[in-house]
């Protein structure tokens, strides 16, 4: 008998991350075999990830799982799944943006739901945190589409645009949008702003860590005095969170605010939770976004906000920019949130994982 098992995926990029699409039938049910099988086609823990098709960094090493919903309403149901180069976890608690792009490329080429037209919205729900969103690809001929003309930072050249439609972001992992109960709180001596509206973070005046927050990505990730101070706050943080000891997890991020350079709204700087974002995450910055429209928020006179019930965000990053269209209510609650990303199928075929794993 071969010593190795074969297992169908297709290799995408979703926004400015990629990894391996699996549909879920072909995955283990059992949860501790899925995760070691994951491990092993990614090739953690090792930090080359030399014996594994992951890309050595948090952003290459994603994975997700895809099904169709029997939910009422719904069309597809997403497990997103966040591994390390070095570590040995499978986390499946928060969510992704970026590889949420991927997730209805994906189900087209894998037959899971058919074209309605020359374009395509789905309803997706993130199995995650049980959140929803519309995905509108396009579709000619009824085929999906990846060329096109929208350019996204942090990925090369331009691709058929994917917007994503979020319907219900707020309290994605944490108890609320604001878990703290507080717009700002004091921690470690630091004021933050402790928000999920998508995904958990701990937002921060650069100042106030001891840096301008212009400082490149390569630079931060080299200082090692303050990823030593942001990991203090971000554990700190995460009880009054309501998370609890989050060592061992890839959440809440940590997120450096400063004036923006290039007009923009806020020009940031996020971890992830231990490396520096060569951009920005979807979710982080539908996160960001809604900080900065947040009165007392540590955004509050350093986001260059304008008036109104519609308003663009420009969400600087080390690579560029990323733009959140956000809606508020009368009282200045976000209401929605949607966003411009991009996704290609870069390989479709079978990864091989040991066959000793399944017995």
């Amino acid at each position: 008998m071969n010593s190795q098992k074969a297992i169908p995926c297709c290799f995408m990029r979703g926004g400015t991350s990629k990894g391996p699409f699996f549909l879920a039938p072909d995955l283990p049910d059992d949860i501790e075999l899925r995760d070691k099988v994951l491990l092993a086609a990614m090739g953690s823990p090792d930090a080359r990830q030399i014996d594994g098709i992951g890309g050595a960094h948090p952003l290459t090493s994603k994975v997700g799982i895809v099904s169709k919903s029997a939910a009422p309403g719904v069309d597809l149901e997403f497990l997103f799944a966040q591994l390390q180069p070095n570590g040995d976890k499978v986390d499946t608690t928060p969510n992704c943006g970026n590889m949420l792009a991927a997730v209805v490329p994906f189900a087209l080429e894998r037959a899971l739901v058919k074209a309605t037209g020359d374009t395509s919205t789905f309803r997706v729900l993130t199995l995650n945190t049980d959140m929803l969103c519309d995905i509108t690809v396009q579709t000619p001929n009824g085929v999906i589409e990846y060329a096109g003309d929208t350019a996204i930072d942090g990925a090369p050249g331009t691709a058929a645009p994917v917007k994503i439609n979020f319907l219900d972001t707020a309290g994605s992992v944490c108890s609320g949008l604001l878990p703290t109960g507080k717009v700002r709180d004091t921690i470690c001596g630091i004021d933050v702003t402790c928000i999920d509206n998508g995904m958990p973070m701990v937002m921060i005046d650069a100042r106030s860590m001891g840096i301008t927050g212009y400082e490149t990505a390569a630079d931060l990730n080299q200082n090692a005095s303050l990823k030593k101070s942001l990991e203090e706050l971000r554990l700190a943080a995460s009880v009054e969170m309501g998370l609890g000891d989050t060592k061992e997890k890839s959440y809440p991020k940590m997120c450096m605010i400063s004036e923006s350079q290039h007009g923009g709204t806020v020009n940031t700087r996020c971890f992830i939770p231990h490396v520096c974002h060569e951009a920005v995450g979807v979710l982080g910055a539908v996160t960001i976004a809604t900080a900065c429209v947040m009165p007392g928020s540590v955004c509050d006179g350093i986001a260059r906000v304008g008036k109104g019930l519609s308003q663009n965000i420009s969400v600087e990053h080390p690579s560029g920019e990323f733009t959140i269209e956000m809606t508020l209510d009368d009282s200045g609650n976000v209401t929605a949130a949607s966003l411009l990303r991009t996704a290609r199928l870069l390989m479709q075929g079978e990864v091989m994982v040991p066959r000793s794993l399944f017995q």
